[in-house]
């Protein structure tokens, strides 16, 4: 059973690889949500989207509260081999393995405080993941190499029971302060600074049992359970030109090194009734004497649970981020703009230099219409494209990206002259990634829906 343990542990170890994905929000004000191009805004969700606007905008005090509810469901349809018939003919097994991807309500603050040509904004919210992922059918990287390895065994499916669950939490907390200023009648500027504060886990398992008839008899009971935390810093610079009815803008937010360090709870493994407590091993003799232990009698593996082991340190970059963007108000109540992001994620350091699979950055156009019906109700829907530099290489089971066509829509109620009610809905429409490996056919799907509500307030 060396090879399963070695299977298992290989599997594993590319959880950290992939359970966060691509690392940047930018929907955190509900404004965004209906209209997606805010890239020229003066209003209070400037503070993230445009913060050189702030200083066109309201004159003394802003704050903004904001709730979103999304949901989205990562499917994973896979096809493999796990071996031969006597013929030589492959034994196929198919499964679609449903993961769950939810969050609770997620908020965002906004606070901002201009006076003539100056204004200082702030937020809060979660700049970057935001979410909980499970998998209670497992994945196929648990069950292929494992349902080979039991193959070679003499042990087909049906004389077994499989167990497998896959769950990871993943969130980047940030708070921002800028400072805006007007330097003539047309051009604006700011600069800012985030914190960023990262806080994640994973958590698995893989039983497998003989049936009962062959004697219940334990094949493989592997257990993984560790948190992660670490911090970043977030420089932003921003510029914004607004002459007669046209604004332009630009924001630039330099790569953030985010170091994660490992709180390690348990990482054991019990195969036949002989259990190894790896946790244990590493704080009695360290990691690097457990790595060298176990390599002793488990050969090249023993490298493989490195990253799980107390006190590593996994590296969970957020890429540098240009915007550019132009708005124009065709009347006094008629207003559009367009937008374009790039994220330099080859750049930004993941995992294992995951980041070097991507065959580039992403590409994000993004373009919103907004109308105000009258002075109290305001409606707008905006529609944004994101290519991903994706590549076989870089998908893998336990975080994966497919590019998308997105569409939002809402709308805001000035209550009276100090309150206005936002909100929205938005759907993502992603198109199926397949990946062909060694062992088979994986397609991956993604669905996204989010609604929003958010009060802002004007003093």
């Amino acid at each position: 059973m060396k090879k399963v343990f070695t299977l298992i542990i290989a599997a594993v170890s590319s959880l950290s690889m992939m359970a966060g994905g691509l690392m940047t929000n930018t929907n955190y004000h509900i404004a965004f949500d209906r209209m997606f191009a805010r890239g020229t805004t003066t209003e209070i969700d400037g503070v993230f989207s445009n913060p050189a606007g702030l200083a066109w905008g309201h004159e003394g005090w802003q704050l903004s509260l904001n709730f979103q509810k999304p949901w989205q469901h990562r499917d994973i349809d896979a096809t493999f081999a796990y071996g031969k018939d006597a013929t030589g003919a492959p034994l196929m097994f198919q499964k679609k393995y449903n993961g769950k991807a939810y969050a609770p309500i997620v908020p965002a603050l906004f606070a901002s405080y201009k006076h003539n040509r100056w204004s200082l904004g702030a937020m809060f919210g979660i700049v970057g993941s935001g979410g909980f992922v499970k998998y209670d059918n497992g994945l196929p990287m648990f069950d292929q190499p494992l349902m080979g390895a039991f193959y070679q065994k003499g042990l087909t499916p049906d004389k077994y029971d499989f167990d497998s669950q896959v769950k990871g939490k993943q969130y980047i907390y940030g708070g921002q302060v800028n400072f805006a200023y007007r330097l003539t009648n047309h051009l604006s500027a700011a600069a800012g600074l985030r914190v960023n504060y990262y806080n994640g886990y994973y958590r698995g398992h893989v039983i497998a049992n003989t049936i009962p008839a062959l004697g219940s008899k334990q094949l493989v009971n592997l257990q993984l359970d560790v948190d992660q935390r670490g911090w970043g810093f977030t420089p932003v610079i921003s510029v914004n030109y607004k002459i007669h009815k046209l604004t332009l803008a630009a924001k630039y937010e330099f790569r953030t090194k985010v170091e994660t360090k490992n709180r390690t709870n348990n990482l054991s493994v019990d195969m036949n009734g002989k259990a190894t407590d790896v946790k244990a091993m590493a704080e009695k003799i360290g990691n690097e004497a457990t790595i060298a232990a176990l390599g002793t009698a488990m050969g090249s593996m023993a490298d493989k649970i490195a990253d799980y082991l107390p006190d590593e340190k996994t590296r969970y970059d957020m890429p540098a981020l240009l915007s550019v963007a132009v708005g124009y108000e065709f009347m006094p109540n008629l207003r559009a703009a367009v937008e374009y992001h790039f994220y330099d994620d080859k750049n930004a350091k993941m995992a294992h230099d995951r980041q070097k699979e991507l065959t580039r950055g992403t590409h994000e156009i993004l373009a919103g219409i907004e109308w105000d019906i009258n002075r109290k109700f305001t409606v707008s829907c905006g529609g944004q494209r994101t290519d991903y530099g994706l590549s076989d290489g870089y998908q893998q089971n336990t975080s994966f990206a497919c590019n998308s066509w997105s569409i939002g829509l809402g709308g805001a109620w000035n209550i009276n002259k100090h309150v206005r009610l936002n909100a929205s809905y938005f759907t993502s429409l992603y198109s199926d990634y397949k990946k062909q490996n060694t062992y088979g056919l994986e397609t991956y799907s993604r669905t996204n829906h989010v609604i929003g509500v958010g009060v802002d307030y004007k003093f």
